[in-house]
């Protein structure tokens, strides 16, 4: 592979987060069911083998395997490329190159996609990060091994990602354009985020869901850790403003007026 070069992490500037109270406050406004998690990446895989308590796998593993076991059973976990199942989980996250044979998606004809055009299509539609490293570690939030993890990610309904969104945009509104590469989904979440610095939202895909233990009806959420006081500020603020996570059902028969009323007080009906 190439040349492992200075991670996004490692060029941002030092800040410090309090991971405990942030996680506590997601977890109350959006009800998650699982764990908030941190990822990073290094340069050096012996930074990655520091990290206290760190678990590394045993066998060939997925990604997507690696991030549930830290998110469904809170472990902190390491790998690098050849404790992967291959570029497919690499590529995302900067352990495997975007190089010719990554690009050709060969494995993927007959499989996922007709014809070597389309399965060469999908290969460069998926975003991945500019740079390069030795090592990923993944982490529950809470942990503070990573300080602090490059992105996090939740995984939570559709209806927990709408309001976290809300909540991003009730100051300085930035409308969020997300994206679907079909398989490979990671490439929607922590890749696209990991290579842009925004939030990414994505549909978790059938790798995602037959080995990494996602749920039918949960969605992934991966950002840089900047986002999230702001995502709660919002949140809290539409709180205030009646609007809660999980919604209220009104019912389909029974006028909006009366809920409209609390809501616009000033407006006529």
């Amino acid at each position: 592979m190439n040349e492992p070069a200075s991670t996004a992490g490692e060029n941002a500037p030092a800040e410090t987060y309090d991971f405990p109270a942030l996680v506590d406050e997601l977890t109350r406004l959006l009800k998650l069911r699982t764990i908030p998690i941190g990822m990073k990446r290094f340069a050096d895989r012996k930074e990655m083998e520091a990290i206290p308590r760190i678990r590394r796998p045993k066998e060939k593993m997925m990604l997507d395997q690696v991030v549930g076991q830290a998110r469904l059973a809170g472990w902190t976990v390491g790998v690098t490329f050849e404790d992967l199942t291959g570029a497919q989980c690499g590529a995302p996250v900067g352990l495997y190159p975007r190089n010719g044979t990554f690009l050709a998606g060969s494995q993927m004809v007959g499989v996922w996609y007709a014809t070597e055009k389309d399965a060469a299509a999908h290969q460069a539609a998926m975003d991945v990060p500019e740079d390069s490293c030795d090592a990923v570690a993944v982490s529950p939030l809470v942990s503070g091994r990573l300080d602090p993890p490059e992105i996090c990610l939740f995984y939570g309904t559709p209806g927990q990602m709408i309001f976290f969104i809300n909540g991003l945009q009730y100051t300085g509104y930035k409308k969020l354009n997300f994206t679907v590469v079909g398989e490979s989904a990671c490439a929607d979440s922590w890749g696209k985020a990991l290579k842009t610095g925004e939030p990414a939202l994505s549909i978790p895909c059938f790798a995602e869901r037959r080995f990494g233990g996602v749920a039918d009806d949960e969605m992934l959420m991966a950002l840089p850790p900047s986002y999230l006081p702001k995502a709660i500020e919002g949140m809290r603020a539409l709180n205030k403003n009646g609007f809660r996570y999980p919604f209220p059902t009104w019912g389909i028969q029974a006028s909006p007026v009366e809920s409209f009323r609390a809501s616009y007080p000033d407006r006529k009906f």
